[in-house]
């Protein structure tokens, strides 16, 4: 069975549901949301301890939106009366959202293929075909973790895999990682009553832009301060990982850099982030050498694929990484302009100015080439 309407959104995420919200605001019906499992799926896959690492709080006053708020004068913080929101509080806080603007949105409908015929789409999927002008993706990155980044990653336990890190025995383990996720779950570990060692590939640096991006958040560095001092958690740097073994009757050998070696006698946890959702249709994206899709800087487009737009964490050009919320929702404007100017429809600037649209210049989020793990 084949449906047809004028634009396809990829996920029920931040990104999917962001975009879906500004065609609402200026009186666009002509779109679907289609969504493999449920509105904020990866949220509720969070692990129960685990937050938001920007602060969510609303400064309207200054003219400002909450950090992790995907649309203007709404504000996460104030519904969940909380700065730091746990996976499931956000997943709430987007519900909430869907229900209030009445999005189209199509659950338990899972993308099998995207193809293009002419100038039309074919959004395939097991509940059916949806034919469309249009497809935004917005599948996120957090179903998509990196086991394959040296041989054996796959026999470790990625972060992203954790329901509840009081799951895991009180033991000695080994975190491979060494960012914001690596942290959190070194963290997390010692306030189960374990010791930690953190292997990384490089020192934690202290240089940088204020951005999480760069450098760990005051929120991630705080409470890894409390971690340090407790005596549990020890940094390791210099200590890349190039393979892993399971030795049987619970031992691990981790493979180090300069054929050093560990035994584990707990299954290390992999906290090295997420491949990019858009991996999915990778044949429709060129692809930059750091992972990401190559788009096109006035739209946020496919390179490759006319009328094929990419939305999220996964949008980074050259060196501005757009992979937090804050960041991101600035980029929705960006591609519904470019839509409307393409099939003729009248926009409203006055809506639009609410994300800054075209004002934002690439050079506000400037940052270094990093493994980011958003």
């Amino acid at each position: 069975m084949v449906s047809k309407t004028k634009l396809v959104i990829v996920g029920a995420g931040p990104a999917g549901l962001g975009v879906g919200i500004l065609l609402k605001k200026l009186g666009f019906d002509a779109f679907k949301i289609v969504e493999r499992e449920e509105i904020g799926a990866s949220f509720l896959r969070w692990p129960k301890e685990m937050k938001l690492i920007t602060p969510s709080f609303t400064g309207q006053g200054f003219g400002a939106l909450d950090l992790n708020a995907i649309a203007p004068n709404t504000s996460p913080a104030y519904s969940m009366h909380r700065e730091h929101l746990t996976g499931e509080e956000y997943k709430e806080y987007l519900e909430l959202l869907v229900a209030h603007f009445d999005l189209p949105i199509q659950e338990n409908w899972e993308v099998n293929n995207v193809r293009k015929e002419g100038k039309q789409f074919y959004v395939e999927g097991e509940s059916g075909t949806i034919e469309a002008n249009a497809v935004i993706w917005a599948s996120g990155e957090y179903a998509f973790a990196k086991k394959d980044a040296f041989p054996g990653a796959n026999l470790a336990l990625h972060n992203s895999e954790v329901r509840s890190w009081t799951e895991l025995p009180k033991d000695h383990h080994y975190v491979i990682g060494g960012f914001e996720s690596a942290m959190d779950a070194a963290i997390q570990l010692v306030r189960c009553g374990s010791d930690v060692t953190v292997l990384m590939t490089d020192e934690l640096s202290e240089l940088g832009q204020a951005d999480p991006s760069l450098r760990l958040s005051p929120y991630t560095s705080e409470r890894l301060e409390w971690a340090m001092n407790t005596g549990r958690v020890k940094l390791q740097p210099n200590s890349r990982v190039t393979k892993l073994e399971w030795k049987g009757r619970k031992r691990w050998r981790i493979h180090l850099i300069g054929d050093r070696l560990i035994e584990s006698l707990s299954q290390p946890v992999l906290a090295n982030g997420f491949h990019s959702g858009a991996r999915q249709i990778s044949s429709l994206f060129e692809w930059q050498t750091n992972g990401k899709p190559l788009l096109t800087k006035e739209a946020d487009e496919s390179t490759l694929t006319k009328n094929l737009f990419l939305t999220g964490a996964n949008v980074q050009h050259e060196n501005a990484v757009f992979c937090f919320i804050y960041k991101f929702r600035q980029r929705f404007a960006v591609i519904v302009r470019q839509l409307f100017e393409r099939w003729g429809l009248p926009i409203d600037n006055e809506v639009l100015s609410d994300y800054r649209d075209n004002q934002m210049l690439m050079e506000d989020l400037s940052c270094c080439e990093v493994l980011c793990e958003c």
